[in-house]
């Protein structure tokens, strides 16, 4: 369950770490240019702001979940007094065993194929 639910937020976060991404711009403009009049509520500054921590945010959530989803991988419970590898061989057929062929041809009679 924790697995799961992990999962489904890693992956949240990454749709929303790619389009935060892709929403700043490596000159400096991007989502920045829409805004440059100084009466804006959320000024040019700011939004590079905001969008810095998000970034970081979303990174720092990312990795978190990942560990967290790494930690709470389902695994088989194996007797560790038991070995895998042992029962293959346990239920292998032996040595003095002859594998069984068939003995009598299914095909005695064919049948003439027309053409």
């Amino acid at each position: 369950m924790i697995y799961t639910t992990s999962i489904v937020l890693i992956f949240i976060v990454c749709i929303l770490l790619v389009l935060i991404v892709l929403v700043q711009n490596s000159k400096g403009g991007g989502l920045v240019s829409n805004f440059a009049s100084s009466g804006q509520i959320m000024g040019a500054r700011r939004t590079t702001d905001f969008l810095e921590k998000a970034t970081w945010y979303l990174a720092g959530g990312l990795l978190a979940l990942s560990i967290i989803a790494s930690l709470t991988i389902p695994r088989e419970t194996v007797d560790p007094n038991k070995s895998l590898i042992e029962d293959q061989l346990k239920n292998a057929p032996g040595k003095t065993e002859m594998p069984t062929m068939p003995t009598n041809n299914p095909n005695t009679n064919p049948q003439p194929v027309n053409k």
